[in-house]
């Protein structure tokens, strides 16, 4: 067990994150965001509905947006305060920007949940389209909020 390193994300002090979006590594040409929609550890969680839900839209509008075809996955975090977004050579402000669209269509959204039926998901009944809206439209809220978005997580001396 000694050889085991530490992986990236176990290295953020996760008493700083606050909602926003960060860059929590880069592999060559691959960048990861940590999209965080909630402050962890705050006994503040999605649950397993809402995070379905915002998973089924935001995976259905991302990959049709102008960075679609440079998407390498989306989904959701095992702590339910956000998800991932693994891109391929494209700018940190253009997923920003991609992200709030993709987030104010879902708030918008007149329909059912995307892939909502028993041959397009496994689990098909845990969907709602409200859940969705919800947590889209506070995600959207937080970034627009946010100040300067560098793309960096906080620390102690820069937190809110």
């Amino acid at each position: 067990m000694d050889n085991i390193k530490r992986i990236t994300s176990f290295s953020v002090d996760h008493d700083y994150i606050t909602p926003g979006i960060y860059i929590s590594r880069i592999d060559g040409d691959i960048t990861t965001f940590d999209m965080r929609t909630r402050k962890p550890n705050c006994d503040d969680y999605m649950d397993n509905v809402t995070m379905h839900s915002v998973e089924h839209m935001l995976a259905t509008f991302l990959r049709n947006s102008k960075i679609g075809e440079s998407i390498i996955y989306f989904g959701p975090m095992g702590c339910r305060t956000g998800f991932y977004l693994l891109v391929r050579n494209v700018s940190d402000e253009r997923v920003l920007a991609e992200v709030k669209l993709a987030l104010k269509k879902t708030v918008e959204h007149d329909g059912d949940v995307f892939g909502a039926s028993r041959k397009e998901c496994g689990n098909y009944r845990e969907l709602d389209i409200e859940s969705a809206r919800k947590e889209c439209k506070r995600y959207l809220d937080a970034l627009e909020n946010y100040g300067v978005i560098d793309f960096k997580y906080r620390t102690g001396e820069n937190s809110l």
